[in-house]
């Protein structure tokens, strides 16, 4: 079940393809925690150690690592 996954999206206020992954995630009644990254300089520091990247969305499954809004994997990380 989607509710039992760990799920954090690093996020910025003007992103576009982080809204459409917030949005999928409330349709599918994933519950999450958002980390805005332009004003949180350690999480942002966090994220690209994680990641690699500087871009958002990055998001962060049960410890798997999902780069922009990929909803193909982001399905499968989540089982739905």
């Amino acid at each position: 079940m989607a509710g039992k996954h760990k799920v954090k999206i690093y996020t910025t206020p003007t992103c576009v393809y982080c809204g459409m992954a917030k949005r999928f995630f409330t349709e599918n009644k994933v519950e999450y925690s958002e980390v805005d990254v332009a004003k949180d300089k350690a999480a942002a520091g966090e994220m690209i150690e994680k990641s690699g990247q500087m871009g958002v969305p990055v998001i962060d499954v049960d410890g798997k690592i999902i780069v922009g809004f990929d909803r193909p994997a982001l399905k499968q990380a989540l089982g739905l």
